[in-house]
């Protein structure tokens, strides 16, 4: 079974507005397993960046104006999802992104549905916690997943959260499991794991108190 956790970095909230993706991050899960395998760009939108949308993700007009268009990184993006199940805190405004994207080269794949299954971490966490904030913040602390380094928003930081976030959501991930940070890009997100050999582990979810305190400004994961 193979799942790419998705998640995408904006010039502002709405197509409508005329607004691009600025990046792109995608994690891989094989077998319920994070295999280390990644898509990550940044992008030239064509277009300047909301200041609003500047201070949720911290990227620069003068960053991504270097940076290549979507239309020169399409064909490989699509060959990394191509009929994978892709997961996505709030799908609609991603795939929306992308489709956007895709309309506006007049790409064979109408619609990123089309051709990947999609999953909505968002409904799920509704359907498990109802009445509590349900944004990756909250989520983080609910399952008690790292995101100490997540001073702003970023496509692959943000994906490789999600893939931590899905897994203890669903049942966790079972071997890959470790003490230590993991190696390379993971150890710089901070992020840890806990030995599947150790038994007993005890999970503490979040009161309700706890999970509505836990304030999000300006994020588009705000529910």
């Amino acid at each position: 079974m193979r799942q790419i956790v998705l998640d995408t970095e904006t010039t502002g909230l709405s197509t409508k507005d005329g607004h691009r993706i600025i990046e792109i991050g995608c994690v891989e899960l094989l077998h319920r397993k994070i295999s280390g395998n990644t898509f990550h760009t940044y992008l030239n939108p064509k277009r300047s960046i909301d200041e609003g949308a500047m201070r949720v993700h911290g990227i620069t007009n003068e960053f991504v104006a270097d940076k290549p268009c979507f239309r020169d990184i399409v064909n490989e993006f699509k060959k990394f999802v191509q009929g994978a199940e892709l997961i996505i805190h709030n799908a609609p405004f991603d795939i929306g992104f992308l489709d956007y994207e895709l309309s506006l080269l007049e790409d064979r794949w109408v619609g990123i549905r089309d051709h990947c299954k999609v999953i909505d971490t968002l409904v799920m966490a509704r359907d498990k916690h109802p009445g509590q904030r349900n944004n990756l913040d909250a989520l983080c602390k609910r399952y008690e997943v790292n995101n100490q380094h997540r001073e702003f928003h970023g496509a692959l930081l943000d994906a490789s959260i999600l893939a931590e976030v899905y897994l203890s959501m669903t049942g966790g991930q079972g071997t890959l499991f470790s003490l230590e940070p993991e190696k390379g890009t993971q150890q710089k997100l901070g992020h840890q794991r806990l030995n599947s050999t150790i038994k007993g582990l005890r999970v503490v979810q979040a009161s309700q108190d706890e999970s509505m305190a836990h304030e999000v400004f300006a994020d588009k994961f705000l529910n």
